[in-house]
C-alpha cells in the first residue's frame, strides 16, 4: 500500500473550495482516499480541510458544501454534529481603535531584526483582527473536543512572539484542541483576532509559508499530493489581477517542492489553471465563488490526471488498493 502525503496550502475561502474540487476529483479518477493520507499537513484553509478529512467527511462532501449540493449520509452525520458557521463582522468593527497583534514582538523584532522574518514583524506590526475565530473552532471542537486525529495531522500556524511556524499535532509541538489549532491557522494578520494557545498569540500559518511542505520531507513516503490555491499551474503569463503574487508563491511552491524531491519523494503539485485562477477573483474570502471554484478545479485536476503522462502515473500509484477509512481519535 503506498504511503501518500498530502500537503493543503492557504487560500481562505476559495481555497476550500479548490481543495474540495482537486481532492474530489482524485477520489473520483483513482479510487484513492485522502482521509487515508500517511500524513496531512494543512495550512490555514487547508488545516480547516485536514481537520474535516480526518473527522471523517469524504472528499466528495468538501465540494458538495462548497457547490451546495447534498451531502453523503456521512456528511450529513458530522454536519449535524459540528456545525460550521461563517464568520461575519460589521464595518463598526473595523473602524474601531484596535491594538496591535503583538506590542512585544514588535519591540523584540526592532531589537534583534535578524531573528525575525518581515513577514512575522509584520504580522505583529498590523492591528489585531476584528474578527473573532470562535466561528472557525466551535464546530470542530464540537466533534473533537480535547482529542486528536489518530493518524499524523498537522496544521500549521505561525506564534507572534518570535515569529516561528508551529505545526499543531506534531510531537513537541504546544498542545492544542483542533479547533484552537485550525482557528490559530486560520488567523489571518489583521482580519481575524490573534487566537492565544497556552499563553502565546498565534496567526494565519501562511505567514510562514502558504504551504509548509518541507515539513515532510523526512517521512517515508512514496508520493506528496499538494494543492496550492494561491500558486499557479501555467509558466506562462497570466491575464489574472493577481498573477505577480500567484508568480511569486508558484516559485515558492517550486523551491519547497525541491526540498522534499531530494530526499527522493516524488511531489505531485496541484495549482489554479489561468480559468479557475479568473473564477477565484483577488478576494480570497468571497464565499460567492466557491461553487465555480470547486466544480472548475474538479475538471481540470481530471483532465490532468487523465491526459498528461506524469498524471496517468500518479493515477496508477494512487489506483492501489488502500486501507477503509475509519474516523479515530486519541486522546482527551
Amino acid at each position: 500500500m503506498a504511503r501518500i502525503g498530502l500537503v493543503l496550502g492557504a487560500g481562505g475561502s476559495v481555497g476550500l473550495a479548490f481543495h474540495g474540487g482537486v481532492l474530489d476529483a482524485i477520489s473520483h479518477a483513482t479510487g484513492w482516499d485522502p482521509r487515508t493520507a500517511s500524513v496531512v499537513v494543512g495550512t490555514s484553509a487547508g488545516s480547516l480541510t485536514a481537520a474535516l478529512l480526518r473527522a471523517g467527511l469524504p472528499a466528495g462532501d468538501l465540494a458538495a458544501i462548497s457547490e451546495d449540493r447534498p451531502l453523503s449520509p456521512a456528511g450529513e452525520v458530522l454536519r449535524r454534529g459540528s456545525p460550521l458557521h461563517n464568520p461575519r463582522v460589521s464595518l463598526g468593527a473595523f473602524l474601531k481603535t484596535r491594538p496591535f497583534a503583538d506590542p512585544r514582538a514588535i519591540v523584540e523584532g526592532l531589537l534583534r531584526p535578524w531573528k525575525r522574518r518581515p513577514a512575522a514583524l509584520a504580522a505583529a506590526l498590523l492591528p489585531a483582527g476584528a474578527i473573532s475565530t470562535d466561528a472557525i473552532s466551535s464546530g470542530l471542537d464540537a466533534f473533537y473536543g480535547a482529542r486528536w486525529p489518530e493518524l499524523p495531522t498537522w496544521l500549521c500556524a505561525v506564534r507572534l512572539s518570535d515569529g516561528r511556524r508551529i505545526p499543531f499535532g506534531r510531537p513537541g509541538s504546544p498542545p492544542a484542541t483542533v479547533g484552537a489549532a485550525v482557528a490559530a491557522s486560520c488567523a489571518i494578520p489583521g482580519y481575524f483576532t490573534p487566537v492565544r494557545i497556552g499563553g502565546a498569540r498565534y496567526v494565519d500559518g501562511g505567514v510562514r509559508s502558504m504551504l509548509n511542505l518541507p515539513l515532510v520531507r523526512e517521512m517515508d513516503l512514496d508520493l506528496v499530493i499538494v494543492s496550492a490555491p494561491m500558486a499557479c499551474a501555467s509558466r506562462w503569463p497570466s491575464a489574472t489581477a493577481d498573477a505577480p503574487l500567484r508568480w511569486l508563491l508558484r516559485a515558492q511552491l517550486e523551491r519547497e517542492a525541491g526540498r522534499v524531491r531530494r530526499r527522493g519523494i516524488p511531489v505531485l503539485a496541484l495549482s489554479p489553471t489561468q480559468q479557475v485562477a479568473l473564477a477565484m477573483g483577488v478576494n480570497a474570502m468571497d464565499g460567492r465563488r466557491r461553487a465555480t471554484v470547486s466544480r472548475l478545479a474538479r475538471s481540470s485536476t481530471l483532465r490532468y490526471l487523465e491526459r498528461s503522462d506524469a498524471g496517468r502515473q500518479i493515477a496508477e500509484l494512487l489506483s492501489a488498493p488502500s486501507a477503509a477509512f475509519t474516523p479515530r481519535v486519541v486522546g482527551g
